[in-house]
């Protein structure tokens, strides 16, 4: 009889609670009402969020387009034939202008190509079909106006007049833009470097004028650009020359040595170290004491510096050389091995570009 009653009690409270759970289900429009003012406002951020998205696409769009149209066009491509073709493992890409304006501004020619890949593995596929299945696979985009199929698999594009405009006008109201820079890198460019002994040629000139074309491009391009001209070297042909000097004027430390032509002068000491043993002996022997900095060896070195300046040498047009390159870099060779100890260590923390060496 116990038993029973606790039975009877239980299934009466089991009642109750779901009476109370029906009460809850019938003040649910409450809840409901909450609830779907929750879903609009979530629909509404959604298609906010997506017309952020378009005008952030087409602000980078144009921004790329003035020089990088064909970079733009690659990026939608890719995204279409990645997927309409999942499994392919890097499938060829290429987009290229049109060569005919009838046929469109821009042309995608990798369906043939996809089409000679799954071939390889197998699959025989028509090369149209393939064309067909990238333009149904193509993104929303600012860029494409129209898209068609032409011979095999040729995707001819139209490019959108709207996104031309804005191109065309930012290009006339800002000018050419380059892109923006990641990283700033150093670019050093090394210039023709003359042998200051020997006369200037047009030669000198013509890797001077190449290389500043380089360095404006580099700096237009938003890098750090060093430009380098050492001149003046310490080596065995200024060993010629003190040799040579020495016996020619003995008294160079006291009286200017009146060299008019330092171009002879120079084949004089080159005559005379190429024939004359001794004499080579000596210019090695004037080198090794001109790069131990003897000051009557400086003074012999600047002397033939000045020649160099005031005759044909390459230093008479050193003002010239600073006019083509901004400003004044022409480097002696004693300025750069002075700072050579101090420089080198430096260098190994800076990220330089390969160094631009111009030969005449």
């Amino acid at each position: 009889m116990l038993n029973r009653l606790n039975f009877e009690w239980s299934l009466e409270c089991e009642i109750q609670c779901l009476s109370a759970e029906v009460e809850s289900l019938g003040r649910a429009p409450v809840a409901s009402a909450r609830l779907l003012e929750l879903k609009e406002e979530n629909s509404r951020l959604k298609y906010r969020i997506n017309v952020l998205k378009r005008s952030l696409q087409e602000d980078d769009v144009s921004n790329d387009a003035m020089t990088n149209i064909v970079v733009a066009l690659q990026h939608v491509f890719a995204t279409a034939i990645t997927s309409a073709f999942p499994d392919l493992s890097r499938p060829p890409l290429a987009v290229s202008p049109n060569q005919q304006a009838r046929f469109g501004d821009y042309q995608c020619n990798s369906a043939m190509a996809i089409a000679q890949m799954m071939k390889a593995k197998g699959m025989k596929t028509n090369p149209r079909e393939i064309a067909e299945q990238i333009v149904r696979h193509l993104p929303h985009n600012q860029l494409i106006h129209n898209t068609e199929i032409s011979g095999p698999g040729f995707i001819n594009v139209f490019l959108k007049k709207s996104f031309v405009t804005r191109a065309v006008s930012s290009l006339l109201m800002n000018g050419v833009r380059p892109p923006t820079l990641r990283r700033r890198k150093k670019v050093v460019v090394d210039f023709s470097s003359p042998n200051i002994a020997k006369e200037m040629h047009v030669g000198h000139l013509r890797s001077t004028i190449i290389g500043e074309s380089l360095c404006r491009l580099f700096e237009f391009l938003g890098y750090d650009v060093v430009r380098l001209n050492h001149v003046g070297d310490w080596g065995t042909q200024f060993g010629m020359l003190i040799a040579h000097l020495q016996d020619q004027f003995p008294d160079y430390l006291s009286v200017s040595p009146p060299i008019a032509d330092l171009q002879a002068f120079y084949k004089e000491s080159k005559k005379r170290f190429d024939e004359d043993e001794d004499f080579k002996k000596r210019a090695y022997s004037c080198v090794v004491r001109l790069q131990s900095k003897e000051p009557n060896f400086i003074r012999a070195w600047t002397l033939i510096c000045d020649v160099s300046r005031k005759g044909d040498g390459p230093l008479r047009a050193e003002p010239v050389c600073a006019n083509l390159l901004n400003e004044g870099v022409l480097v002696t060779f004693a300025t750069y091995l002075q700072s050579l100890v101090k420089v080198f260590v430096p260098l190994e923390l800076f990220d330089l570009l390969p160094h631009f060496r111009l030969q005449t």
